[in-house]
């Protein structure tokens, strides 16, 4: 049974950071591409960040760039989202999730929730000013 378990949320000022997890288990994780997502209140789920099955190329939404970046440990079977200089409209709830490497190719199927195999159950931020 996969199950991937997100980590590391919470309430923060503007201004500060926080590391988000998300532990794999029941895949091997060196066989996925991974991504973040987050939902805020009333919106639609929307991609943050991805990586692709060894770590060597990230995508990142435009308004993430520069303070957030994902990363990966798969002896550890689990994917990181450092989230640096945190903004009131970075609170949303955030998720993690696995798609196949081999249907993960381009930045466009990087970005569709679609083409993801499986999520995880999400972690709350909150970005206070």
């Amino acid at each position: 049974q996969v199950q991937l378990v997100e980590s590391g949320g919470g309430t923060v000022q503007a201004g500060g950071s926080l590391r988000l997890s998300c532990a794999a288990s029941g895949l091997t994780l060196s066989s996925y591409a991974m991504g973040w997502f987050r939902q805020a209140p009333g919106k639609e789920r929307e991609f943050v960040a991805a990586v692709n099955w060894n770590g060597g190329l990230t995508y990142y939404e435009n308004s993430v760039k520069g303070r957030f970046t994902i990363f990966r440990a798969n002896t550890k079977n689990t994917v990181y989202l450092q989230m640096n200089n945190l903004k009131p409209e970075d609170t949303a709830d955030y998720y993690c999730a696995a798609g196949l490497r081999t249907k993960l190719m381009t930045r466009s199927e990087y970005e569709t929730l679609r083409l993801y195999d499986y999520w995880g159950q999400g972690t709350q931020v909150t970005v206070s000013s």
